[in-house]
């Protein structure tokens, strides 16, 4: 497994410098405390923005996480009472199938990944709001206490959300630097004609890494869910523009085949650091969302090279 620990250095030397910068605002955030909940705060994020990386890593966007998030925090309400624990495993293969749906809109069809995954968000975006019938779902506290532990609460002394954030860095890290996929998904990022005569199997490429995607956007969801005791149509409203700019400030490059999940990792803690600044700063979570589109204007504009020949895609 062979990471390259010199195009990690720029992001981290600026998630350093925000942490002291924040610090200085206010002495209390560099509270050894302070820094582990906001990191546990982060855990959605990361993981929608895993599922992300993935499918920016082979030149694609999907715009439907958040949809797909809320679909399955609702699944997993609805279906709670009734099924226990296999609430679970329902709301994750629920998030698969919306990310295969996108995955084939885009790959099969041949529609443009913008046009497949954002046309894909609204249905999933009504869907979920029929089956909540436009409400947000309490889950009952003995069974959210008894099924979803592994999501909230703490073990060893830390929040399980930084446990299953640490899980599922390992797990990613493993599938993109030490498995045939992981390569394959960079060639294709990279150079898809390139790929394609090599013998990669774009199409089945291009369908996994949005059935990933899915997944994880659907763990979000049922990790928020967990979090905030319901399962919502607007649980995971807001989160998408961070994500998106969480993968790119950490060094992915939106034409793919160049970054990876542990630079996301540094791009999710950047996130965070500007937004528990702004908090700090008294900046609404609105203007929030302005930030965050100027920073992801401003790292991809830095990220492109420029040429006359160039295509940006």
């Amino acid at each position: 497994m062979k990471l390259n620990t010199k195009s990690l250095l720029l992001p981290l030397v600026a998630l350093i410098i925000s942490i002291l910068g924040v610090g200085l605002i206010d002495p209390t955030f560099l509270r050894p405390a302070v820094l582990i909940n906001l990191f546990a705060d982060s855990a959605t994020l990361f993981i929608m923005a895993i599922g992300l990386t993935f499918v920016i890593m082979t030149g694609s966007i999907d715009l439907s996480p958040q949809a797909v998030a809320a679909l399955a925090s609702v699944v997993l309400a609805l279906l709670l009472p009734n099924l226990g624990g296999w609430a679970i495993p329902v709301a994750l293969v629920v998030g698969v199938v919306a990310g295969a749906m996108s995955g084939f809109t885009y790959a099969v069809l041949r529609i443009p990944s913008f046009v497949a995954t954002l046309a894909m968000g609204g249905i999933i975006a009504s869907l979920t709001l029929y089956l909540s019938d436009q409400r947000a779902i309490q889950l009952d506290a003995a069974l959210r206490s008894e099924t979803l532990r592994w999501a909230i609460g703490r073990t060893f002394g830390l929040p399980n959300e930084i446990w299953l954030s640490l899980a599922v860095l390992i797990i990613a890290l493993i599938v993109e630097q030490a498995t045939p996929f992981g390569k394959a998904e960079k060639a294709v990022g990279f150079n898809e004609f390139g790929a394609r005569a090599n013998g990669i199997r774009v199409l089945r490429v291009k369908l996994i890494v949005f059935m990933i995607g899915g997944f994880f956007a659907a763990l979000a969801g049922i990790v928020l869910a967990a979090r905030l005791a319901a399962g919502s149509p607007t649980i995971s409203n807001e989160f998408l523009l961070p994500a998106i700019a969480a993968v790119v400030l950490g060094g992915t490059a939106l034409t793919g085949g160049a970054g990876g999940v542990l630079r996301t990792l540094l791009g999710v803690m950047l996130i965070a650091v500007f937004r528990t600044g702004m908090n700090f700063a008294g900046v609404n979570v609105l203007a929030q969302q302005i930030v965050f589109g100027l920073v992801l204007v401003l790292a991809v504009g830095l990220s492109i090279h420029r040429s006359p020949d160039n295509i940006v895609k």
